[in-house]
């Protein structure tokens, strides 16, 4: 249940469409997790732990669960001993993929040490 403040607005609500957006792909990971499948296609959960070396297990899976139930991650599983699960982008998060690489250079300009 959402936590009431003030003028009727609720924590869990978010109060603009930036905010929206910044729920869904804000944070340390999902950015990050969402260009290596851009560039990759599809990954499985051990390959994106080798990428994101600063990630532990549980968050990972956490933030591909946050992913996956905000429509950006399509989480294929095969019925198969050991289990496998693969990762690949939706038509949803391939939309934001201009916006990460726009962000990727920006950061990549000021990076750079100064000449």
């Amino acid at each position: 249940m959402a936590k009431k403040i003030y003028r009727n607005t609720f924590l869990d609500e978010p109060s603009c469409p930036v905010d929206y957006a910044f729920r869904r792909i804000g944070g340390k990971y999902k950015g990050r997790i969402l260009w290596y499948l851009h560039l990759h296609s599809v990954m499985r959960n051990g390959e994106l732990k080798k990428a994101l070396s600063d990630i532990t297990p549980k968050m990972l899976t956490q933030t591909l669960r946050e992913l996956e139930e905000d429509n950006l991650v399509h989480r294929k599983v095969y019925p198969v001993v050991p289990p496998k699960v693969e990762y690949s982008l939706t038509e949803d998060s391939e939309e934001l993929i201009p916006f990460i690489n726009y962000l990727r250079e920006w950061g990549a300009k000021r990076l750079k040490p100064d000449s």
